[in-house]
């Protein structure tokens, strides 16, 4: 900046007056745009309202959001905007006129945030140790530049934000007694509090939903069942059994009010909730996202039942030239009556189901899954069911404002795979299903 001033002021022929005023408005212009960010320190599903003063009328500028996340990798998004005829900006008002989106989309900049350079890209940011450290965002607005290639320069002004998984008032227990492993977050206060059960289908122990869950009132269980402590590395071979003990577990805490609980799980995750619902009881409420209604990949003993999992077919299985694998058509198909027995007894629960699909969905078709478990509820005279269908979102439907990822690590075939979906619309349906997950929960398990 002084640079700019000095060199204006040696200028050979300029008035003294008009270099004054030259060097007046360069300052002025460097110094006076403010950027406010808020809450500076919230939860990770809140909601940031972002706005921009002190620019001059209509001047077009660029948003820049920077994070790194826990493996330590570099996340940046970008938009355009033009400020307002007083020299504002209010991202729930102003539209986004390009970079990763356009439109009015107030969180645009952290649902967009994608990894910088050529990193493996299969590595989700979400993170784990949820309780200790946020995800430090920064955002920064700069000169909209000429060129799209042309780097930006300088920040006018920037701001800091901290996006929290969990809440110092929780409490988290890790549970390393007997078999039963994972983490136990319990709200403040006394309780009851509605009880839950946490899953995801890729391994290790993934607590930062169950963090936000129990954030918003619920007692909550992150559950793993392979690849975390002393659990098996690999999926093989479930027993019900460890589930029924974890459910028994959260039945019978005293800061639960038991003896219904509820289940939420994602892929596989989904599929192991649906077991639970259909064997064990007092499962009054289950939240499949983008589950499979067999049993996959590996056997699952239920009791003096065993139901075999549905393979897949790696002949089905297409190589990109990414470098990532096409598995959508690879697990066979769940009403093959050669593979009957892996089919889950949905009719057999008492539970309420709420279906959570991304119609682009490219680790399996989970749409078709859906329309199977609602088809054969509805045939057993069930109406304990909702089904809610997402437009071009893909697989892994995470809280929301969680960024995008179209390729992630597959735990059983160990190797990157297509999840699907598209940028805006997967950011939709995970604004939308987690405030259907939170509803559905309230109101199912009181």
């Amino acid at each position: 900046m002084w640079r700019t001033v000095h060199a204006v002021l040696r200028t050979p022929g300029t008035p003294l007056l008009l270099r004054r005023s030259m060097s007046t408005s360069a300052l002025l212009a460097q110094k006076s745009a403010t950027l406010t960010v808020t809450p500076k320190t919230g939860l990770a599903d809140e909601l940031l309202d972002i706005k921009v003063e002190g620019l001059g009328p209509r001047e077009r500028v660029t948003l820049r959001a920077s994070a790194v996340s826990y493996r330590g990798r570099l996340f940046r998004s970008v938009a355009h905007y033009e400020a307002d005829g007083r020299g504002g900006l209010d991202l729930a008002r102003d539209r986004a006129l390009g970079g990763d989106f356009t439109g009015v989309e107030p969180m645009g900049l952290l649902w967009s945030l994608t990894p910088v350079g050529s990193e493996d890209p299969c590595f989700s940011q979400m993170p784990r140790g949820v309780m200790k450290t946020p995800l430090k965002v920064e955002v920064t607005v700069h000169h909209a530049p000429q060129q799209q290639a042309v780097p930006l320069g300088p920040a006018l002004a920037s701001a800091q934000v901290q996006r929290w998984f969990s809440s110092p008032e929780l409490s988290r227990a890790r549970l390393q007694a007997g078999r039963l492993r994972g983490v136990f977050l319990l709200p403040p206060g006394d309780g009851p509090f509605p009880g839950l059960i946490d899953m995801f289908g890729d391994g290790g122990l993934n607590e930062s939903r169950a963090s936000l869950l129990a954030c918003r009132g619920f007692a909550t269980l992150a559950l793993p069942f392979f690849g975390y402590e002393d659990l098996p590395p690999i999926m093989k071979d479930l027993n019900l059994d460890y589930f029924e003990e974890a459910a028994k577990f959260v039945q019978s805490h005293p800061k639960v009010k038991g003896p219904n609980i509820g289940v939420i799980g994602s892929g596989k995750g989904a599929e192991l909730a649906f077991s639970m619902a259909s064997f064990l009881p007092n499962i009054a409420a289950v939240v499949s996202i983008n589950g499979c209604v067999s049993n996959t990949a590996t056997a699952l003993t239920c009791g003096r039942s065993i139901l075999p999992g549905l393979p897949f077919n790696l002949d089905k299985i297409s190589a990109m030239d990414s470098g990532a694998y096409d598995v959508k058509e690879a697990l066979e198909d769940p009403l093959d009556p050669a593979y009957r027995e892996s089919r889950i007894p949905l009719e057999k629960a008492s539970a309420h189901f709420l279906f959570i699909v991304g119609e682009d969905d490219r680790h399996w078709k989970s749409s078709v899954y859906a329309d199977i478990a609602v088809k054969h509820l509805t045939e057993h005279g069930k109406t304990n069911f909702t089904l809610l269908s997402y437009p071009n979102a893909g697989h892994r439907i995470d809280p929301p404002y969680s960024p995008f990822f179209s390729v992630y690590l597959d735990p059983v075939l160990g190797v990157p795979v297509l999840g699907g979906g598209q940028l805006k619309a997967h950011a939709v349906a995970q604004i939308e299903s987690w405030k259907k997950i939170l509803e559905f929960l309230h109101l199912h398990l009181g």
